[in-house]
């Protein structure tokens, strides 16, 4: 039976385990570049300034403030702390977090994926509870998976 792998894939999960040397938490663009980094949002070295911008207003909406922010709010956030940004752009970012299973949305306004239990707000257990479910779901069907192999007899 030949399977069409590509139609398994469900999501793909890219985080990079960086070291967090004090240089890194000197600056707030330097924090959010790790990040980044750090949650498969931008590759090393890439330079595109546009997805940290809205990384960033994410951070200061949910972390910072405890809202829930719109498209305008972003914006209004970027275009005053970082570069312009258009709404095309935003979106695409946006959009791209999304599919990452980092940002969800609802009437028109944006935020990280809530964790299952816990205070949303709370970055620790945001961050906690998002590796949890992402990697906790991936370990259960690789075990099952090496469990059946084991099982299977090997044919000479």
């Amino acid at each position: 039976m030949e399977l069409n792998e590509a139609s398994l894939i469900e999501n793909e999960v890219t985080i990079r385990n960086l070291r967090l040397p004090n240089e890194v938490l000197e600056t707030r663009r330097a924090a959010i570049r790790w990040l980044a980094l750090s949650l498969g949002i931008i590759n090393p070295g890439e330079s595109r300034l546009s997805s940290l911008a809205v990384l960033d207003a994410l951070v200061n909406f949910q972390f910072i403030k405890k809202v829930d922010p719109t498209v305008r709010d972003l914006t209004e956030y970027i275009n005053a702390n970082w570069e312009s940004i258009n709404e095309k752009t935003l979106r695409y970012h946006l959009l791209r977090m999304k599919k990452m299973g980092y940002v969800d949305n609802s009437g028109g306004k944006f935020y990280f994926r809530p964790p299952a239990t816990g205070d949303r707000y709370d970055p620790a257990n945001w961050a906690s509870r998002m590796f949890e479910s992402n990697y906790g779901e991936i370990a259960s069907k690789v075990g099952n998976v090496i469990k059946e192999v084991r099982n299977k007899s090997i044919g000479v």
